[in-house]
């Protein structure tokens, strides 16, 4: 059976609590950002090859639903959804990239992506993620969310992406 409402075929799509706006306003653009993080992340782990990796990629996919929900949630419905990334979040992630750091050695020059298939899906998830990240400043500045640790938690998975990739990358 297929699954479609065509609800959003005029260009519009409902945010958590009913709210109908454009499919390219910028909350929108936003979560649909992550989204696409998400499904290259999915790339990466599919073919990571550490468990490692594969079981940081799922808690960062479980984060990034959790982040898309939360940017999905009209103001007036912030109360029946609370959010939900918090320091906590940064701080998981600030704790892997030391983890990580210390198993790897980081090269002082530019690194090309593509050594391996999982790292460069990473690299590509970690360049997505930096735009998701600039989109949710706008939002911040726009004061259409207020919650400052979206933008924490973006930037440190942008860089534990990248540590990720060159985890991923070691023999």
């Amino acid at each position: 059976m297929m699954k479609f409402s065509k609800k959003g075929d005029r260009g519009f799509t409902s945010l958590i609590g009913g709210q109908r706006i454009l499919k390219s306003s910028p909350r929108p653009e936003t979560y649909g950002t992550l989204d696409e993080a998400a499904s290259a992340l999915g790339l990466a782990k599919a073919s990571a090859s550490k468990e490692k990796t594969r079981e940081i990629i799922s808690r960062i996919q479980k984060d990034l639903l959790v982040l898309g929900a939360e940017l999905a949630t009209a103001p007036e419905d912030r109360e029946r959804f609370p959010r939900r990334i918090a320091a906590k979040n940064a701080d998981f992630l600030e704790r892997l990239i030391a983890e990580l750091q210390e198993k790897i050695e980081i090269q002082k020059e530019f690194i090309l992506p593509g050594e391996t298939l999982s790292g460069a899906a990473m690299d590509l998830s970690r360049a997505i993620i930096r735009r998701a990240e600039r989109k949710a400043v706008g939002l911040f500045q726009e004061k259409i969310i207020d919650n400052g640790e979206i933008l924490r938690f973006l930037n440190r998975l942008a860089d534990l992406l990248f540590v990720l990739a060159r985890f991923e990358e070691t023999r």
